[in-house]
């Protein structure tokens, strides 16, 4: 059964972020006191630079770290309870159909219109560059290692690349393909999306369009989450039908056929484990950790390597492999590796106890080199070793003397990228499936749309009305008044939520019971920096009418709570915002839920403290959490999105966008649309001012 995340909060005890230690006893703290107008005119501006806030940058990442050690726990208390064969086969079972649930369900296969451009002979074995569909008109790029002088049929080896921009050309890739044909290996590695010859997005000199490799993969893979793809089934599939292409050469011996990659390879090979049960045998490399380690350790990963549900279900990379037990596996790793080798050393004892009590404990091995991250000499003559092992194709494990390829002799294509000709991207893919379910999609009204939104966004019950800390008076922060109020809300347990109310005079204690009417602004990137800068936002503040309260608040992520990392950017790998919301897609807690409930417990807290008509205003990327809050919650009777994103359809049929995975909703157009949820809102007065495009940029918004 998935993990509820009562439970995993309820393990994780009370949680603690940056500091914070809070006490959850939902009782209403209200103050006797009405609040004061805010005052019309704007203070003088204070004399130095401001400092922006950022008192808990550690918020979220502490939050998923009490979340991923809960869910270890109980999984490892599920491992430990293993005591028999049956209880062995049992897990394996259980395993194998919580994948498929993450990975499923895949396409129909397709021909795969397989053709070979080129062949080169080499000493001892032949080179085919070749290229197949794994979906209609969605061309692989592969090259086919077939030893000569050997009497068939072969074992046969799908070869899986990491993060190389050129694909199955790097050097470390092409050399264990070469190294394997060598000893007598029919070797297929082909290119992954947004690698090598298989840019999805290209100008039209072929040139990328929107990056390559890792940040090609991130881009490609926020945008299927609107339509319900998933892309690392897309990687996994384009692995399930090399594999077809593999076992249809009469060369290859199906009763032996591996799969072996390294780094983004190794995850690919991890994945197909998992879930290809033709495999015979694996020696994934440098990947198998513990999502533990690599959340501790704040290691961000491609979109690939986010499978939806997986920590939910209470999943680790090390049920991949259990998914193929009892047949022969072998993990590799390196000491000096990014990937954490204690992870590596904790997956290998998982497996060890589970191949011993099927019965199988020689079919399972683990190798940890002695080098930094890479499919070095050491890694794959330990793989060499293990194939060779279970097939008897060669004796020991020694490479045999390579010369390596240029990239243009294994080229495929003839100008190096398959845009060359016209074909299906997945672009493509995504934008034909949004517009089908446009035309297919029913219109969802009233309380439907609220069950569907509540269920989509995954948010959990709310009870009680939220604790919060106030904080010591910033002075003069240049806002419409010379004096306001900071709280922080803890909207569950270790999460810090910014909520400024602008007061005159000083408020340096609890917040005031009343008036009924209350402004709440939810921020774009920054209450404290919006509330000063903004020139809209202040008029809008100061126009509105006698008696009302004014407050401004931050969901997670953004300002107080933005995060500091110790890489905080992850170059060319999305960026914080995409780091923890792919973490919110394996807790199946998407980050625009997860900033929602923020919203709605503020609003919450609002109510309680007698604030019975709320005017909810919300810019940018905030009017996502803003309008889901407000069509959700009773007290919202008036709502201005300014900004607002005019369609999800438009971003997956658009072949630019830039709004960040934390505003997505997964499989959202399966269900709705932003113009259900703006159509709903009209009943509260939803005044919109100028919408924005796919592509609006940040200095738009």
């Amino acid at each position: 059964m998935p993990l509820s995340r009562r439970k995993l909060l309820r393990n994780a005890g009370l949680a603690t972020a940056g500091g914070l230690l809070f006490r959850s006893t939902g009782e209403s703290l209200f103050a006797a006191e009405p609040a004061k107008r805010a005052a019309p005119a704007a203070a003088a501006a204070p004399k130095a630079p401001l400092v922006p806030f950022n008192r808990f940058p550690r918020a979220v990442q502490e939050y998923y770290v009490q979340l991923i050690r809960a869910a270890e726990r109980e999984a490892d208390a599920r491992r430990a309870a293993l005591r028999t064969r049956a209880d062995a086969e049992r897990y394996v079972a259980e395993v194998r159909e919580k994948i498929r649930r993450c990975f499923g369900p895949f396409p129909e296969r397709n021909p795969l219109n397989a053709r070979i451009t080129a062949t080169h002979r080499r000493d001892g074995y032949t080179i085919e560059n070749v290229i197949f569909d794994s979906r209609p008109n969605f061309p692989v790029t592969a090259n086919l290692y077939v030893p000569t002088g050997r009497n068939g049929p072969l074992p046969g080896v799908v070869g899986t690349c990491g993060h190389s921009s050129n694909g199955k050309a790097a050097a470390p890739y092409q050399s264990f393909a070469q190294g394997l044909a060598r000893q007598g290996y029919v070797v297929l590695i082909f290119d992954p999306v947004g690698q090598g010859e298989r840019l999805q997005h290209t100008t039209p000199s072929l040139e990328p369009s929107h990056g390559i490799n890792t940040v090609e993969h991130i881009y490609v893979g926020n945008r299927m989450t609107l339509v319900d793809e998933n892309q690392p089934a897309w990687f996994a599939w384009d692995g399930i039908r090399a594999l077809d292409y593999l076992l249809s050469r009469p060369e290859v011996d199906p009763r032996h056929v591996g799969v072996t990659g390294n780094s983004g390879g190794g995850t690919q090979a991890t994945w197909l484990c998992g879930i290809e049960p033709r495999f015979t045998m694996a020696a994934p490399s440098c990947f198998v950790t513990t999502l533990r380690r690599n959340i501790e350790n704040e290691e961000s990963q491609d979109a690939e390597q986010y499978p939806w549900h997986i920590l939910a279900l209470g999943l680790d990379h090390s049920d991949f492999i259990a998914a193929m037990a009892p047949k022969p596996v072998r993990i590799l790793g390196q000491e000096r590796d990014f990937f954490d080798a204690r992870g590596f050393e904790e997956a290998a004892r998982r497996l060890k106890h589970l191949y011993t009590l099927l019965g199988a404990e020689d079919n399972f091995s683990s190798f940890l080199g002695p080098d930094p991250h890479g499919f070095h000499l050491a890694n794959r003559e330990a793989m060499y070793g293990w194939f060779n092992r279970q097939t008897g194709a060669a004796s020991g494990q020694k490479e045999p003397a390579l010369k390596l390829e240029t990239d243009d002799t294994l080229r495929c294509t003839q100008r190096g990228q398959i845009a060359e000709k016209p074909f299906h991207s997945s672009f493509d893919f995504v934008r034909e499936k949004s517009q089908r379910l446009g035309k297919s999609r029913r219109t969802l009204r009233g309380q439907e749309l609220k069950d569907v939104l509540t269920d989509a966004l995954k948010l959990p019950t709310r009870k009680g009305v939220a604790d919060y800390r106030i904080m010591r008076s910033p002075g003069n922060r240049g806002y419409i008044t010379a004096h306001s109020a900071n709280y922080i809300l803890e909207t569950e347990p270790g999460m810090a939520v910014l909520c400024i109310r602008l007061s005159e005079p000083s408020l340096l204690s609890r917040v005031p019971r009343g008036p009924e009417r209350a402004l709440l602004y939810v921020a774009h990137k920054t209450a404290d920096g919006e509330l000063r800068d903004d020139a809209w936002l202040r008029d809008l503040l100061t126009t509105q009418p006698k008696g009302t309260a004014l407050f401004a608040c931050e969901p997670r992520g953004i300002g107080d709570t933005k995060p500091q990392l110790s890489t905080p950017e992850f170059a060319g790998k999305g960026g914080i915002d995409y780091f923890h919301s792919g973490l919110g897609l394996m807790f199946d807690r998407p980050m625009a839920g997860q900033r929602t409930f923020d919203v709605l417990r503020v609003l919450d807290w609002l109510q309680a403290n007698g604030h019975r008509e709320i005017h909810l205003v919300a810019r940018g990327e905030g009017t996502i959490p803003g309008s889901f809050a407000a069509l959700l919650h009773d007290g919202v009777k008036q709502v201005t999105l300014r900004h607002a994103l005019r369609s999800y359809s438009e971003v997956a049929e658009s072949e630019t966008y830039r709004w960040p995975l934390s505003s997505f909703v997964p499989a959202v157009l399966t269900r709705f649309d932003l113009p259900d949820i703006y159509r709903e809102l009209e009943s509260k007065g939803l005044r919109q001012i100028d919408p924005a495009a796919a592509d609006a940029t940040a200095s738009t918004l």
